[in-house]
């Protein structure tokens, strides 16, 4: 067992609930990765072939895939009216793993401000160590 000074700050746990509010979904530019698995499963989900969701709802980031985004910056399957995600039983891994990215649990700091940003961060069901390092290991954000 790693003695306390080599345990992450959130040793306790953090409280996460998803409100299903789209927040995460919007906001400044940026890339949702996706693997051919999570595209098959997103069309799919629309019912659409995975030729027709790829030419729609994909674009080509280098020898990378992520989702396309409006000239705002919101996730294309982020429907405009309800602000929820059309696919949201199907999100990819990236989306499945948020909060609990490198990035926003590196420090105390940064996950505050991840709390202020989110309305699920902080709330809800405790998740453990154990549960928050295996969300965080399945995709590196």
């Amino acid at each position: 067992m790693p003695r306390q000074s080599q345990r992450p700050w959130y040793h306790e746990g953090l409280r996460f609930e998803c409100t299903q509010c789209g927040l995460c979904c919007s906001g400044d530019p940026g890339y949702v990765w996706v693997d051919q698995d999570e595209i098959d499963a997103m069309a799919e989900a629309m019912q659409l072939t995975v030729d027709e969701f790829e030419s729609k709802f994909i674009r080509r980031v280098g020898t990378q895939r992520s989702l396309r985004e409006y000239p705002d910056g919101d996730c294309i399957l982020l429907d405009p009216e309800q602000r929820t995600c059309m696919v949201y039983q199907a999100r990819p891994t990236q989306c499945r793993t948020w909060p609990f990215w490198d990035s926003t649990i590196e420090t105390k700091k940064a996950w505050r401000e991840t709390c202020e940003e989110c309305p699920g961060a902080g709330n809800g069901k405790l998740y453990t160590l154990e549960e928050i390092e295996v969300q965080r290991k399945k995709k590196k954000v």
